[in-house]
């Protein structure tokens, strides 16, 4: 798309309310738009890729713009240096000084930063992620966390297959294929408006990320079963287990946010699901928790977390997080994962997962509740998913990561209860 005063006047004042604003990037980017409604389609996708660009690539843009980090330096500099557009392609935009500046930029080294601001990290979070990973392969992981993420969509089976869904697509003229490990799992090229499509407005076809669905198939539901969804937010992993237990038992959608399953009473609208039951809970220790102790078959924990495994469409959260945040949703984890396994039975099964890369809020979450709780014992994740005819085996729990399964970075284990 031409790079224009206007557009790029737009990316300003979006990223100046997003390097100020304390809430997500995507609900400001959201709000933006809804009070520029002039922008069309491409061109709010170019702005909000733009600013996203700088977000994802903050620490290594501001060295290139020595000391000038406004909101317009940082933009020209994510538009020639990450997005490889030419001083001709920007004419438009550029004045005399800034076509100066902007050589000088281009020619920094990035081999002269140091690692993190090349990876474009916090120090913290780099040496944390250093303490799991070898140097080439962290690399690797920054560098696909820095890329925008795909559209995944999820086939919901009780109205269509997967096939099927394909061709509709395709027929509609999107890019699709599927996806390499969800039996139900899509991917579009580019980034289609899907909202008005009529597989999306029948309930065909939900948004999900391809890890995200990974979790509903470790927990595998059955026909029947009493199910809970711990932590259901908006709704998209409830979807898919009400999908996998064909409508049939009791699935509670619990969460503590009236905001969030606000949210998802469209999307189950639109699912034909009747066997979803949304439960807006104060807290883990919740009554109505407590009234379903030792009675469930399945139960997913997607616990709260620092959500570090989702840079590729939540970059700014890298900004956000700090030590001490995640300290702080340690203990909510544990917390809730214990509140969690009190609802499964003896046979049944617990799956806590997070969409985060820090070993802090994954195995040294499990392996303590583990040693609290010898009732549960881990079951190999690998074997629960080739049960499903789903080729992947990443260990005994389920890591997910970018540069490896073009996913999101996710966590799981699956536990069951042998007493």
């Amino acid at each position: 798309m031409r790079v224009t005063p206007p557009l790029l006047q737009h990316a300003q004042a979006l990223l100046g309310e997003l390097l100020r604003s304390v809430f997500a990037a995507d609900r400001v980017v959201a709000a933006y738009f809804r009070q520029h409604r002039d922008l069309g389609h491409g061109e709010r996708g170019f702005v909000a890729e733009l600013v996203f660009a700088v977000l994802r690539r903050k620490r290594s843009l501001s060295a290139r713009c020595a000391g000038d980090l406004s909101s317009r330096r940082l933009l020209l500099a994510a538009l020639a240096c990450v997005q490889g557009m030419n001083r001709r392609q920007l004419a438009e935009v550029l004045s005399e000084s800034e076509s100066k500046w902007l050589a000088q930029a281009k020619a920094v080294r990035l081999e002269d930063l140091s690692p993190a601001v090349r990876l474009d990290l916090p120090d913290w979070l780099y040496g944390e992620l250093l303490a799991g990973f070898a140097a080439d392969e962290l690399e690797r992981l920054a560098a696909a966390l820095n890329q925008p993420a795909p559209l995944d969509l999820r086939v919901n089976p009780l109205k269509a297959g997967r096939d099927e869904v394909l061709q509709k697509l395709l027929e509609s003229g999107l890019a699709a294929s599927p996806c390499p490990y969800s039996p139900l799992g899509i991917r579009l090229a580019g980034k289609p408006a899907l909202a008005g499509h009529p597989l999306f407005l029948d309930g065909c076809v939900e948004v999900q990320d391809e890890g995200s669905q990974l979790l509903g198939f470790l927990l595998q539901p059955r026909r029947g079963q009493m199910v809970a969804d711990f932590c259901a937010g908006a709704g998209g992993k409830t979807l898919l287990l009400g999908a996998l237990m064909r409508s049939q038992g009791r699935l509670y959608a619990f969460d503590v946010a009236d905001r969030r399953l606000a949210k998802l009473k469209p999307r189950l609208a639109r699912s034909g699901l009747s066997n979803v039951h949304p439960v807006r809970i104060e807290s883990e220790r919740d009554v109505r928790v407590g009234r379903l102790a030792g009675k469930l078959d399945r139960v997913l924990v997607d616990a709260p977390c620092s959500g570090l495994g989702t840079l590729r469409r939540n970059p700014d959260l890298k900004w956000r997080q700090s030590p001490a945040s995640v300290v702080e949703l340690t203990t909510k984890q544990g917390a809730i994962l214990a509140a969690a396994a009190s609802l499964v039975k003896p046979g049944g099964r617990l799956v806590y997962a997070t969409c985060s890369l820090l070993e802090a809020e994954n195995d040294r979450i499990v392996d303590g509740f583990l040693a609290e709780h010898p009732q549960f014992v881990a079951c190999p994740a690998g074997q629960i998913l080739q049960q499903q005819d789903i080729a992947l085996d990443t260990g005994e729990r389920l890591r997910l990561l970018p540069h490896r399964h073009a996913t999101d970075g996710f966590f799981a284990t699956a536990m069951e209860r042998r007493q």
